[in-house]
């Protein structure tokens, strides 16, 4: 192989490596192209015996690249503070309710509902809608219904 393959494999290798780094997949399809643009100028200037052999690298390559950013890097003490640990245990959206789990059950009002908010049901947060049309924080209501993901609630009348 020749400098100009060498000069496309190195670049689309760095970029590559750097994906790890900067996510989005912008870097790793540019440099996925010059490793095909590589390849195929292997192609050209050296017949199908050199493309051939500068696919065979180029996948080697990829490869040992892959192993180093996933299997050996995240052991090193640089890769131990690029890579998290942690995992986030919580949902960005309230918990789904089934229609059995919470009908007729007492929802508390967290959220002001005008006519939609959050409630607490048995200790857990859900969206609802108000039926009677807007109630207070704090306000104790009924669970109707599920529908549309959404809790249906009705004010609870004073006993």
């Amino acid at each position: 192989m020749d400098t100009p393959v060498l000069v496309l494999f190195a670049v689309g290798l760095v970029l590559l490596g750097f994906e790890v780094i900067v996510p989005g997949a912008v870097l790793g399809v540019i440099g996925g192209l010059f490793l095909l643009g590589g390849v195929i100028v292997a192609f050209v200037q050296h017949g199908s015996p050199g493309g051939l052999l500068a696919l065979a690298v180029a996948v080697v390559a990829v490869i040992a690249l892959l192993y180093f950013e996933f299997r050996i890097l995240p052991r090193t003490r640089i890769g131990k503070r690029m890579f998290l640990k942690a995992e986030i245990a919580g949902t960005s959206q309230p918990a789904l309710a089934l229609d059995a789990d919470v009908k007729g059950k007492v929802a508390l009002a967290v959220t002001a509902l005008s006519p939609t908010g959050l409630v607490e049901v048995e200790g857990r947060r859900y969206e609802a809608r108000c039926d009677t049309g807007f109630a207070e924080i704090g306000a104790h209501l009924r669970v109707v219904r599920v529908e549309s993901f959404q809790l249906v609630v009705m004010a609870e009348l004073p006993v």
